[in-house]
């Protein structure tokens, strides 16, 4: 009887533990990001500056794969010791990244639309049906809803103010640029910067790409970068730009 017993209590304790529910994954530790020069320098002027919530949203959603050496060596131009960095500076680096990007893209606007004329991108949007037109912090396209997964709605948008549409909100326009970019250089193995990429401000000996190129002159200190640029320093981030950009503002 004894016997019958214990072995019950083994039943019952073995779908106790069985029933637990799985540990939830941790959210990655997020610092804020240095501030580009035109972060910087919009906040002298009195405009709209990068938002510190965008660099915690491109941290958050790096995949894994950007964070290993799967990453392709081009990318010490910019961050010479980036497969030596913790995780958490690696994170700081792509926000830094996708900052500047939307820099050379948008000047950091993210309800930035643009109409383009030239030959090569100005070509109908097999979702929305327009010709030569992107929009947002990365300027992307309702057809990348399609080819990337992004989380863009045209049929919900197309009865919206332009403003209100899902590719302009930042969150979404950039997830959509992180799928792209991992799909060129985690899945087709491309350069970070390459003839091809999706983005004109990665193609070198573009306009763009200088355009670019200036903004990537003050990423994270753990990059073991010289700083070249004349407007930020290591020690400015996104967070203290704002600061001073919102004391500006208020009345003295």
């Amino acid at each position: 009887m004894l016997t019958v017993i214990a072995l019950a209590m083994i039943v019952l304790n073995t779908q106790c533990e069985t029933a637990k529910p799985a540990a939830a994954t941790p959210e990655p530790a997020v610092k804020p990001a240095p501030a580009t020069p035109i972060d910087a320098k919009k906040a002298e002027l009195g405009e709209r500056v990068w938002n510190p919530e965008w660099d915690a949203v491109v941290e958050r959603l790096v995949p894994p794969q950007m964070l290993s050496r799967q990453v392709p060596r081009d990318v010490e131009h910019f961050c010479p010791r980036f497969y030596d960095m913790s995780e958490t500076n690696k994170r700081a680096f792509w926000a830094y990244f996708f900052q500047a990007l939307a820099g050379a893209e948008a000047g950091l606007n993210p309800k930035s639309r643009a109409h383009h004329t030239q030959p090569e991108v100005d070509t109908r949007d097999e979702v929305s049906g327009m010709y030569g037109r992107t929009e947002g912090l990365l300027q992307l396209t309702y057809a990348d809803q399609k080819r990337y997964g992004c989380d863009f709605d045209w049929k919900r948008d197309r009865t919206l103010p332009p403003n209100q549409r899902s590719i302009l909100q930042p969150e979404n326009n950039l997830d959509c640029g992180i799928k792209i970019l991992a799909n060129q250089i985690i899945d087709q193995r491309k350069p970070l910067l390459s003839r091809s990429s999706y983005w004109s401000t990665l193609q070198p000996g573009t306009l763009s790409y200088r355009v670019f190129a200036k903004q990537m002159t003050n990423p994270p200190a753990a990059c073991g970068l010289k700083v070249r640029s004349t407007h930020v320093t290591p020690a400015t981030t996104t967070a203290t730009v704002k600061a001073q950009a919102e004391q500006a503002k208020s009345p003295q």
